[in-house]
């Protein structure tokens, strides 16, 4: 792609999501969701292959039924209340607004489309759908959680985590297992939601930490499934136990900073007197645990016997991240700060 035209949809990108970030009338978000959507579009199509051209094909037909969903909400509360505000919703405009930004964020049970979509793209559009394209949709729902429905919430929120463990197990292809990962993450954001918002927000900036590093490291590794996964230690051992310790993360593992929002979320929903729920929480995340030690697995312990017939790291032109180390530590050793982030979440 022309890097004039790379620059400009990089940039329109940013303008849509910081347009809908800063907007306090729902016209405005409406507009900073699309041009976000549509400047997505040609970076999706910049493969030339059929499978990008699916996947950007799905995208856009999602999308555009959300963005009309969301319009249709704001409209019909600016019938019913007589204002535009985005913090004043009724309760039926509010239900409309969910379902639109949890088909926007991919949701379930509005997540069909997302395990497909990021299988037809590389990883470094993958990454920028994963994390750039959840933060606009993810602030409204946010901005709007006082007028949520909560048993709306919590539905959605069960069904995500249980999905998204469930539907990572059989895959053998990372980019639809980091899709399931995302749905299962997503669940717990929502589940808190309307309880502890700042809890969600903090358990957003740890997902988009987590999923960042991931697909760095992937990208670093040309890996796009487990077979090639499977001999990436031969070439960088560093990255590939690192890449070991970010899918712990990812699982919730301790001492990885992975764990701490599921155990505050875990805590807050004692709290509530949801016993029954958080039990199912911490169950739905033993099956997304397997499908992460099932990866690292395929790292470690199966390596080839003999030399593999891939160049190794110091014989390619190496372009390294160098964000690439600070974010490694930061997924795995955020734990001591928590004495520090208890205060802003409570």
């Amino acid at each position: 792609m022309n890097p004039y035209a790379l620059s400009i949809l990089l940039s329109s990108l940013a303008i849509g999501t910081i347009t809908t970030l800063s907007s306090y009338h729902w016209f405005l978000a409406w507009m900073g969701l699309e041009i976000n959507t549509l400047a997505i579009i040609p970076i999706m199509t910049k493969m030339h292959h059929p499978r990008a051209t699916e996947s950007t094909t799905k995208y856009f037909l999602t999308q555009a039924t959300a963005s009309a969903l969301v319009l249709f909400s704001a409209t019909t509360n600016a019938w019913i209340m007589g204002e535009w505000t985005i913090t004043s919703l009724n309760y039926m405009s509010a239900t409309l607004m969910t379902i639109a930004l949890a088909m926007k964020l991919g949701i379930a049970p509005f997540h069909l489309w997302l395990p497909d979509v990021l299988q037809g793209l590389n990883l470094i559009t993958c990454l920028i759908l994963s994390t750039w394209q959840k933060l606009a949709p993810m602030a409204l729902l946010i901005l709007i959680y006082p007028q949520l429905n909560s048993n709306l919430m919590i539905i959605m929120a069960i069904l995500s985590a249980v999905i998204g463990g469930w539907g990572g197990l059989n895959q053998t292809q990372i980019r639809k297992i980091m899709a399931y990962s995302s749905i299962a993450h997503l669940g717990w954001m929502t589940m808190v939601l309307t309880f502890s918002p700042a809890l969600a927000v903090f358990n957003f900036l740890i997902y988009l930490l987590l999923t960042t590093s991931m697909f760095f490291m992937l990208i670093n590794l040309h890996s796009t499934n487990i077979n090639k996964l499977s001999i990436s230690w031969l070439k960088t051992p560093m990255i590939s136990a690192s890449l070991m310790i970010t899918l712990m993360a990812l699982g919730g593992l301790p001492p990885t900073s992975g764990f701490l929002p599921k155990w505050l979320i875990l805590q807050e929903m004692t709290k509530q007197q949801m016993g029954a729920l958080s039990t199912m929480m911490a169950v739905s995340a033993l099956l997304s645990l397997f499908f992460y030690l099932r990866l690292s697995y395929a790292i470690s312990l199966t390596t080839a016997p003999n030399i593999s017939n891939s160049n190794t790291t110091w014989r390619m032109k190496s372009n390294p991240l160098t964000v690439l180390p600070m974010i490694i530590i930061m997924s795995a050793m955020l734990m001591p700060i928590m004495p520090a982030v208890l205060p802003m979440v409570y």
